[in-house]
């Protein structure tokens, strides 16, 4: 079985909903989730943990799918590049829901030509297409994600791969 490879970053939730997070993920994977919750300095009086995992392909959507439930977390999950399989990065923020993009094996998000010809299509001059680009690209999402990045250097992780 091919495995996928990815990671789950929590970046802030409130400690009542920690257990059903790990439970929701456990579902998915397959496997028991017991993460390392921490304090998230950014947010004071919500917790952050990560959690690298290995499952089927595919995984790192139905993680994404089944954490959306609670719409008071902040957090992406990656999913790297796997034989057949174009990796993402899927990140979601309180209030302003969603962003998803395909990624390169380095990382990179990748656009498709057909994306970029709507985006040109649809811009009202060069300034709306570089905005247009800068969304598409999840700068607005990065930018906003930082704050609770950076208050994560340094915290454990717990290497988790799926059994069977």
């Amino acid at each position: 079985m091919v495995l996928a490879h990815g990671v789950v970053y929590v970046h802030s939730a409130p400690p009542a909903i920690c257990p059903h997070v790990e439970w929701a993920m456990s579902d998915v994977l397959g496997t028991r989730v017991s993460m390392q919750w921490t304090e998230q300095a950014a947010s004071p009086g919500q917790l952050r943990a990560s959690l690298p995992w290995s499952a089927a392909p595919g995984s790192g959507s139905r993680l994404a799918k089944a954490l959306r439930k609670w719409q008071m977390l902040r957090f992406e999950v990656t999913e790297d590049a796997s034989p057949g399989v174009d990796g993402e990065r899927i990140c979601y923020i309180p209030g302003r829901g969603f962003w998803r993009a395909a990624v390169s094996a380095n990382g990179d998000v990748m656009l498709g030509e057909s994306h970029i010809a709507d985006l040109m299509a649809r811009a009202d001059g060069v300034d709306d297409l570089r905005a247009r680009l800068s969304a598409a690209l999840g700068a607005d999402v990065d930018a906003e994600l930082e704050p609770y990045r950076r208050a994560g250097d340094g915290t454990a992780i717990t290497w988790l791969h799926q059994v069977g």
